[in-house]
């Protein structure tokens, strides 16, 4: 039996009018010139001039899927959020993985954390978990972060990618060196998406339905198992194929072979944290395992790819804040930082009404605001119902039981640092000791040589001395591997960071 041959559509410009020619411009006579009256080709020319919408700042180059998270453990004793409410159930995710220094055109291969966004689209409204594969981050205070992204970019003089500049702030921030540790052993280079774990990073509050609250992180563990790429095998793979991990996690799932990740929860009971020995809002540091073991909560799974790239994947917006009841935020300074700026820069990439392009709707709770306008409003822009609250015109009001639960706050409001007990050096130094192999010390101060290698002496100096302060064997190494002398190193790391710096600069 002959295939049914499928009808093709009919060419026609946006408005949908017929085309008859999309090959011949309307000119004056054959040779020309062309004439103003050729609409479609104005239509044509003014719509490719303006296809590019604003690159991300940070996370610029990406890929993404689809899928779902399915529940498989009871964790309604520390959420009330709907999507969690049962084993079995199952919710509609996009995934959006990412490198964070390069821009859209870098490769996948690049030394560079990697962002895990994850878009999960419940019934109360879609929550985002925006996280990277690293479970600790560079700095702790958001006034930093513009001056931090601006050292991983290019120098605005030479606009090239500069060790001065990357080194440089980092040697000056001792806070970095637990990220700069898994950043320059083989984790900072994973060898494809799927195999790789994402994390919160941040510490998030969960609340039940009595009003319980607990401080959570979330650990998605991939079921692919971890695999990274050493540095000369990423050099490689940048010059042999820039897109590599995008194309890995595109051919798997269109061969059917959908990458998973496991999500475990770490939960503390929220009064644990004032005496915690380390403080559960500073996202340069872990909660050990030994103090608060995993919890497995659910199961997602990546099983379809965007039809399209821009579409789906490039106007994919997601926001830290963006929560649903019996989920909420904790007082991680950097954490209340990304609130303003995610919702911000999508405003300036995407416009006012980013949140109607469908990547990013709402699909199983259609939005009831009183938002009204605004560039590209692609739905009736709230019909006819009022625009206003409170109104007595049947318009959508407030629901108290989406209240979040109140928390404490006191102290004095002026700039100040974390005044927690913190110490920037024992939890890279336990990273150093007693998790990292051999093998992998040797490829972690290889790295570092390698990169730090480009950067004036007096700050391989400083940097060093931060190593000396983690441990003693990895300031040596790193030291050694530089050509610095072992004893100015060991010296400078006995310093105070401002005498150290004054000491260098």
């Amino acid at each position: 039996m002959a295939a049914v041959k499928k009808k093709v559509r009919g060419l026609t410009t946006a408005f949908g009018r017929p085309v008859g020619d999309d090959q011949n411009s309307e000119t004056a006579g054959a040779r020309g010139p062309v004439l103003m009256q050729d609409t479609h080709l104005l239509e044509k020319l003014g719509h490719f001039d303006r296809e590019r919408i604003p690159e991300r700042v940070v996370h610029a180059k990406g890929a993404g899927a689809h899928g779902y998270f399915e529940v498989t453990a009871d964790v309604t004793r520390y959420t009330k959020a709907k999507f969690l409410s049962k084993v079995g159930k199952r919710t509609d995710v996009f995934v959006r993985f990412s490198t964070v220094g390069g821009e859209r055109g870098s490769a996948d291969a690049e030394r560079d954390p990697r962002g895990f966004a994850v878009k999960f689209y419940t019934e109360e409204g879609n929550y985002d978990l925006v996280g990277n594969n690293t479970p600790v981050f560079f700095i702790r205070d958001p006034l930093k972060f513009p001056d931090f992204i601006h050292t991983q970019k290019r120098n605005p003089r030479t606009n090239l990618k500069d060790p001065d500049m990357f080194w440089d702030f980092l040697s000056l921030t001792p806070e970095s060196v637990h990220q700069v540790t898994i950043l320059f052993s083989d984790r900072g280079t994973p060898a494809t998406f799927r195999n790789m774990n994402g994390y919160s990073s941040h510490t998030y509050l969960w609340y039940n339905g009595k009003g319980e609250r607990f401080w959570v992180q979330y650990h998605l563990k991939t079921d692919q198992g971890i695999r990274n790429l050493t540095r000369q095998e990423a050099d490689a793979m940048r010059s042999k194929d820039p897109d590599h991990a995008t194309r890995d996690l595109h051919d798997a799932i269109e061969r059917g072979d959908y990458p998973s990740w496991t999500l475990e929860m770490q939960i503390m009971p929220a009064d644990e944290a004032e005496d915690y020995r380390w403080d559960v809002f500073d996202i340069t540091k872990v909660w050990p395992h030994g103090d608060y073991p995993t919890v497995k909560v659910g199961k997602l799974v990546l099983n379809r790819n965007p039809v399209n790239y821009f579409a789906e994947v490039e106007q994919a917006a997601f926001a830290p804040s963006n929560f649903v009841p019996g989920i909420g935020p904790s007082p991680d300074k950097l954490l209340q930082g990304r609130f303003f700026s995610y919702h911000d820069t999508h405003l300036h990439r995407l416009g006012p009404n980013y949140h109607l392009i469908p990547v990013n709707a709402p699909r199983n709770a259609p939005e009831a605001s009183y938002q009204r306008d605004g560039p590209m409003r692609v739905d009736s822009g709230g019909g006819a119902g009022p625009n206003y609250w409170p109104n007595s015109m049947g318009g959508p009001g407030p629901d108290m039981t989406a209240k979040d639960p109140a928390f404490d706050v006191s102290g004095k409001a002026y700039r100040q640092p974390y005044a927690h007990p913190n110490d920037d050096f024992a939890q890279p130094g336990a990273l150093y000791r007693k998790v990292m192999t051999e093998t992998d010390r040797e490829h972690l101060v290889g790295n570092i040589v390698a990169h730090l290698g480009g950067a004036q002496k007096r700050i391989q100096l400083r940097q060093a001395a931060l190593f000396f302060k983690v441990d003693p064997d990895y300031g040596r190494r790193v030291a050694k591997g530089l050509g610095l002398s072992v004893k100015e190193v060991e010296r400078l790391s006995k310093m105070s960071q401002e005498a150290r710096v004054k000491a260098t600069s």
